[in-house]
This record gives structure tokens, C-alpha cells and sequence, in this order.
């Protein structure tokens, strides 16, 4: 099964998830001279970043890849951080890397025709599915209305994104943060896991991290996540010691070797994995491996569209670490017009399907409508 060629998609989208916002990735084919296709995801979100990763695949790891075994994917991997040892510790060559591997790595189970997941064991049948939300409503009450229907719906758990772009005040004012987690919490009940993603748009001095995380804690919130910016490494560690709450970090990195950063500060229980951002499959399982071994939890951070759903789901079942599974809980365009089964949860479950590889067949019609390169 030789690699024959590698087409790179540039997509943009509205993400109804993201108060109907322009989204983009890249989505890439590999084929081979046996007849199959696998696909890959890099996340590069933004237009210049989408076309620096293009042009990184096509003039770099396209022509160092074809002809060579594509279920090789170690070697396949090897070749590209060799191929990109000056510029490829991090950044735009790593998002490359990311969506050649998991193509890679979806054709070497396609091809023995078997789920992804088979190829290492599942750890789990089943993870307890994680509506994964951005809070952008005007009010407290419109905001826990629509988070409790997804419990409704039956979610296990909800992830609050605070800061996002939208109508509401959620991540730019502690007192609203903590008053929408107690609404919450009375909403829904003591069964309902709440989680409380700070992200990009919160800025917190530590006093404040303290105070606010402190306060949420009284409502029984299973992490904190991205309290400051990843640079801010000795604020996380103080607000470690300060807090009853689990901090979560991660998704922000590149290579396996930050995560291990990370965990010699002691700082984080939980830490988001990205396989189209931390060099693919091989990658998280790199990363994963680390977290496994200091007893802190895995958890994919799968926001994008269904290719890097399929693949981190798989991930996530073979990992012992993983304790549940983040699913956007609003039909978008990349989770159900882009594959014939979306990915979705089964009384709170999410279970991988039976179909060979990751699962996540992209339909060409789909492609082409949201296609900008």
C-alpha cells in the first residue's frame, strides 16, 4: 500500500456552536496505490495559517511521503520531523505533521479493516459524552436554560467556554461566572458534571483566579480550565495549591515533550490533547503515554469537524486515563452535513462505530460547498 498522492481541503464554515462564526481547517486525503483514501485534520483555524500548512504538506511532505509504505506510520513520522527539523517544533510544520499522520494512521486500520482503536485495544466500550459549549447568551437564565437541555438531552456533563465571542458577559466578569455556575448547578442537580473552561478571551490576575475558582468550587465544578495564559506556568502552580478544583490545560501544545513539561509542575490533573495539533495520532499517543504514567486524566480536544472527532474518540478509548468525551452539542455543518453517521452519544455514551479506520468518511459534495482552498 503505497502512498500515491496527498490533497489538502481548506474549509471555512459557520460553527453554530460558536454563536454562527466562521470557522477553518484543513482537511487533507491521502491515497494509495491500493485504492484507498484515508483523512487527516489539521486545525489551523486561521486563513494564513490553513494556507502555510498547505503549502507545507504540498511542498514538503507530499513529495518526501509518495511511494513509501503508508502503514509504515513510524517511519512516516520519522520522516517528516526529520524533513522538518529546522522549522517543526511547533507551529504550522506540526499541524502539517498532525493531518499526514492521522490520514496514516486511518489507512493502516482501513486497510486491515478494522476501527482504529483495535489497533491498541480499547480501554473502554463506551466514554460519558461532555456537551462541549461556548456560553453566549444575554442572561443567566437563557444561557442555563439551553446548557440544561442538553442535560435533558442526556449529557452527562457540560463545559462552560467563558470569554467567547456572543452576547454574554460569561469570562469578563467574576461575579457573573460564579452566579451562572450556581444557577446551573440548581438547575440541573448534583449528578450533572460541570466544567469551566476560562480560554483565551478571560483574563485573570491570580488573586482573582484564587477568589473566582474558590467560589465555583462551593457548586462542585469537576476542573478548572485554562485559567491563564499557557506562558503563565508559576501562576498555575499557585493556584493549584490555593484550589479544592482540578486544573486542565494542555490543548495549546505541540509534541509530547511539553506535556511532560507540564507535568513535572504538579500542576495539572487533567490535560487536553489535540491529534491535529500535537503531530497526529502518533503524536497524543506520544503525550498520552506521559499522562498516563504520572496518573493524571486524558481528555481530546475534539472542536473541529468529524475526522478529528473519529480520530480522537478512538484515541480516547484506548487511553486508561480518559474519563469522558467532549461532543459539540449543536448540529453543525462539520459534524453532521460532512459524514453520512455523525458522531453522537447513546443514553450519554459515545461508543466507536464498527467502520474501518476512524470512522469519519467526508463527503466530496460537502467538501466542495464549504471549500476557500
Amino acid at each position: 500500500m503505497r502512498i500515491t498522492g496527498m490533497t489538502p481541503y481548506v474549509l471555512r464554515w459557520p460553527e453554530p456552536n460558536d454563536f454562527g462564526h466562521d470557522r477553518m481547517t484543513v482537511l487533507l486525503a491521502v491515497d494509495t496505490d491500493a485504492g484507498l483514501r484515508g483523512w487527516g485534520e489539521a486545525i489551523a483555524m486561521w486563513p494564513e495559517a490553513c494556507r502555510a500548512t498547505v503549502a507545507v504538506i504540498a511542498d514538503g511532505f507530499a513529495p518526501l511521503l509518495r511511494g513509501r509504505d503508508a502503514s509504515d506510520t513510524q517511519g512516516c513520522w520519522d520522516a517528516m520531523k526529520a524533513q522538518s527539523w529546522w522549522y517543526g517544533e511547533g507551529g504550522i510544520a506540526t499541524l502539517a505533521l498532525s493531518a499526514v499522520d492521522m490520514a496514516l494512521w486511518d489507512l493502516k486500520a482501513r486497510d486491515r479493516g478494522v476501527p482504529l482503536v483495535h489497533l491498541w485495544g480499547a480501554r473502554h466500550e463506551a466514554l460519558p459524552a461532555c456537551a462541549s459549549l461556548h456560553v453566549n447568551q444575554p442572561t443567566i437564565e437563557d444561557s442555563v436554560r439551553d446548557i440544561a437541555a442538553h442535560f435533558a438531552a442526556g449529557f452527562r456533563s457540560a463545559k462552560l467556554g467563558l470569554g467567547k465571542k456572543g452576547l454574554s458577559r460569561a469570562g469578563r466578569d467574576p461575579d457573573y461566572d460564579v452566579a451562572l455556575v450556581k444557577a446551573l448547578r440548581a438547575a440541573i442537580g448534583l449528578d450533572g458534571g460541570i466544567m469551566v473552561d476560562a480560554g483565551n478571551g478571560t483574563v485573570w490576575d491570580l488573586k482573582t483566579a484564587i477568589r473566582t475558582v474558590d467560589r465555583m468550587a462551593e457548586y462542585d465544578i469537576a476542573w478548572i480550565e485554562e485559567p491563564f495564559h499557557p506562558s503563565r506556568v508559576a501562576d498555575h502552580v499557585a493556584l493549584k495549591k490555593a484550589v479544592p478544583v482540578p486544573l486542565a490545560a494542555g490543548e495549546r501544545e505541540w509534541q509530547a515533550a511539553g506535556y511532560r513539561r507540564w507535568i513535572e509542575t504538579g500542576a495539572i490533573d487533567v490535560f487536553g490533547l489535540d491529534p491535529a495539533r500535537i503531530e497526529g495520532v502518533t503524536g497524543f499517543r506520544l503525550a498520552a503515554d506521559a499522562v498516563e504514567k504520572a496518573g493524571a486524566t486524558v481528555n481530546a480536544h475534539a472542536w473541529s469537524t468529524a475526522v478529528l472527532t473519529g480520530a480522537s474518540l478512538h484515541l480516547s478509548l484506548a487511553s486508561p486515563s480518559a474519563q469522558l468525551f467532549e461532543l459539540k452539542p449543536l448540529a453543525g455543518p462539520m459534524q453532521f452535513d460532512l459524514v453520512d453517521e455523525p458522531f453522537w452519544h447513546e443514553d450519554g455514551l459515545v461508543r466507536a462505530p464498527a467502520r474501518p479506520g476512524h470512522g469519519a468518511e467526508p463527503k466530496m459534495a460537502t467538501i466542495e460547498k464549504y471549500r476557500v482552498g
